[in-house]
């Protein structure tokens, strides 16, 4: 882990992939560069945005003056906000947008918004005349350390989460700091969680000096959490970047960016997909859950199971099965959607579980009687 930023400079992180190489940048105010990053980046693109309502309200203006300002023609896409737009209905709507403002493959997508819109945006990136470029400007935390990063994109299908998609990987990232400060607390605490997972799954001394410095990270503004606050979403960003440029297409170590998704998806899912459980609320959970099942199976001590829940329980995050509003499903709806999971190779279990905080690794042929027992026992918690 790198010493905590010092200055208010932006940061650049590369994602490594050869031709296909592109920039990560993590500073505050940056949406107002986006018209001369693209103008840079593609001279004489035409710009389609597609967003969400609730981000359109905040920063469509910002963006589209910002484009307007370097000369650049724009058009507006709207979906409704929320996982409820990860859908084929809405995926279509896109894409026939996307054509009618003929958009041609000189020119951009621009993603602006959370992790819904940056899969949705980014799929219809990926089929729109068999692949446009896209930009990510990213608006949650979540977004800004995970989803915008790496080139996964896709909607949800009624099996589960994330089952339809293509890797397609954007041309630039902007990760402007200062967006998040509009963020509720719950939806700031939900994109922690992929923070703190990246501690937990590669970086024990991340994670330590995020126990030390979460409150900081959630101060943000112009104090000097700020710089605590771009520090984590950078060594987040450094993280996945380094092994995004060793496998891409997820056939091996990516995986393990996985950590808390199996259970978490499942979850998520057995929610509905709905307010009543968050991604990040989901990933927090999920790895909670990673970490006991760990335990269980005598892979670490139970000390670093309760210490991470600790933490997540600080923050506020839920780290019970009963702390899902509304419930979950029983054991048999959430182990057939734990065998739907992306990971599942020829109907064998594969979960991400750990030696210890920092030491996650991929372990494949779980046993689902193991898997269903322990979910049978939280289910009665």
């Amino acid at each position: 882990m790198t010493a905590p930023l010092r200055s208010g400079e932006p940061i650049v992180v590369q994602v490594a992939l050869a031709e296909r190489a592109y920039d990560i940048v993590i500073g505050r105010g940056l949406i107002g560069s986006l018209g001369t990053r693209i103008k840079a980046l593609r001279p004489g693109a035409k710009v389609a945005i597609v967003t969400d309502e609730n981000v359109a309200q905040k920063h469509l203006a910002t963006a589209e003056a910002a484009l307007d300002a370097a000369g650049i023609e724009h058009s507006a896409i709207v979906v409704p906000p929320g996982e409820g737009s990860k859908n084929f209905a809405t995926f279509e709507k896109v894409c026939e947008a996307i054509v009618a403002a003929r958009i041609e493959r000189s020119d951009l997508i621009v993603a602006l918004g959370g992790g819904v819109i940056g899969d949705l945006a980014g799929f219809a990136a990926a089929s729109v005349r068999r692949g446009l470029d896209f930009v990510q400007v990213p608006t949650t935390l979540l977004s800004q350390v995970d989803s915008s990063v790496g080139g996964k994109t896709g909607i949800n299908s009624r099996h589960g989460k994330n089952l339809v998609g293509a890797f397609h990987q954007p041309a630039l990232v902007i990760a402007d700091t200062a967006l998040l400060d509009t963020l509720s607390p719950r939806e700031f605490r939900a994109g922690y969680a992929e923070v703190m997972k990246f501690g937990l799954l590669g970086d024990a001394a991340f994670f330590a000096w995020l126990e030390a410095n979460w409150q900081d990270i959630f101060a943000g503004g112009q104090s000097s959490g700020s710089f605590a606050r771009e520090h984590a979403i950078a060594v987040c960003c450094r993280g996945k970047a380094g092994i995004v440029s060793r496998d891409e297409r997820e056939i091996g170590e990516r995986a393990l960016l996985n950590l808390g998704h199996t259970f978490g998806h499942a979850l998520e899912a057995g929610a509905g997909f709905s307010q009543r459980l968050l991604h990040g609320e989901a990933v927090a959970l999920g790895c909670v859950l990673a970490f006991e099942f760990s335990a269980r199976k005598g892979l670490i001590a139970a000390a670093d199971a309760t210490r991470a829940r600790a933490h997540l329980e600080a923050v506020g995050l839920p780290t019970q099965v009963k702390d899902v509003s509304g419930g979950v499903p029983d054991v048999d709806a959430l182990m057939n959607l734990i065998a739907q999971d992306k990971k599942v190779k020829r109907g064998k279990l594969t979960f991400i579980l750990v030696h210890g905080i920092g030491k996650a690794f991929i372990a494949n042929d779980v046993d689902p009687a193991e898997v269903r027992a322990f979910l049978t026992d939280k289910l009665k918690a």
